[in-house]
């Protein structure tokens, strides 16, 4: 669920932190610029794990702020494929569950990757239908275990209409359908 990648970056660093210690200063930029985004193909970034190397320090012509070539390591948020883990539903629609793990949200349980006998009721939540006729309801805030299906990193959109949804840089899919979820 948690990967450390190893990163090589040129970094400028703004002159304002150039009065902490060089180290102290470049952990805090890398923070500002990577802390709770998600860098495409790698997920989302939880800390800056250590820094391994600093070199540099030039300054380029036309520009007031000395850039450094640093390699460091980041924790990142990164499932693999066929994991299974435990969150929420946050919400629920036509095409199946959103899911929640507290830091991370863009989680979806497709309907046709529910348990057999899972069906959409009248008033929108989704049902088991146990072999006894009665039903259980997913509903909000409920936990739940699932498996994950897929990881994508979507384009960045050009333009987005007023009315769709919230761009999301990683989704996750997932599959509930098996046995113990």
């Amino acid at each position: 669920m948690f990967v450390l990648s190893q990163i090589e970056h040129n970094l400028p660093m703004p002159p304002h932190l150039l009065n902490r210690p060089l180290v102290d200063a470049i952990k805090a930029e890398l923070e500002r610029l990577l802390l709770d985004k998600v860098v495409a193909n790698l997920g989302l970034c939880v800390s800056v794990y250590d820094i391994l190397s600093v070199e540099g320090g030039f300054i380029f012509p036309g520009e007031g702020c000395s850039t450094y070539k640093v390699s460091f390591r980041l924790l990142m948020f990164r499932p693999f494929i066929g994991e299974v883990l435990v969150g929420k539903i946050s919400g629920y629609d036509e095409k199946g569950l959103q899911v929640s793990l507290d830091f991370f949200s863009d989680i979806c349980i497709p309907g046709h990757l529910m348990q057999f006998g899972t069906v959409r009721g009248e008033d929108g939540r989704w049902a088991l239908k146990t072999e006894d006729g009665d039903e259980l309801h997913l509903d909000t805030d409920d936990e739940i275990r699932f498996l994950v299906s897929s990881i994508k990193y979507p384009p960045i959109p050009v333009e987005q209409k007023e009315d769709d949804k919230p761009f999301a840089p990683m989704q996750i899919n997932l599959d509930a359908s098996a046995d113990g979820f």
